[in-house]
């Protein structure tokens, strides 16, 4: 049996080393891979040709796809990313369901009530006429 006290510290370094080199490979492999599905400026049969390159060259596939695609992946990344954000803003906005006439109704009440000043008011119904 293989206790922890029969590695020196070298061992267990070059351990992590190896154990972190593997994930690091797996999480290029998916990216590229999951990049690969992404795109829509190539055909199904491209795309079978990047996957079978990455899968039985892993190492010069992956780095071949990134040299040659790094500025296109980003590009699809940040879309994705906006796309999600506008998503998101819609859900949001779509949830909350402030109109903005009800919104200065309801700062025009705090206005009267005291609870707000009246630039404090201005400034309510100045974003809220912006976000309508």
């Amino acid at each position: 049996m293989l206790a922890a006290s029969d590695w020196t510290f070298g061992q267990l370094m070059w351990s992590f080393l190896v154990f972190f080199t593997w994930i690091l490979f797996f999480w290029m492999l998916f990216a590229v891979i999951g990049d690969i599905f992404r795109r829509h400026d190539i055909s199904g049969w491209g795309k079978a040709g990047w996957i079978i390159f990455a899968v039985f060259l892993p190492f010069l596939g992956i780095f071949v796809y990134l040299i040659a695609n790094s500025k296109g992946m980003a590009e699809r990344n940040m879309k994705q990313v906006q796309t999600a954000q506008a998503d998101t803003d819609a859900y949001i906005k779509s949830v909350a369901g402030t109109d903005p006439a009800a919104t200065i109704e309801k700062g025009h009440e705090l206005l009267e009530k005291g609870a707000l000043t009246q630039a404090e008011f201005e400034q309510l119904k100045a974003s809220a006429l912006a976000q309508g």
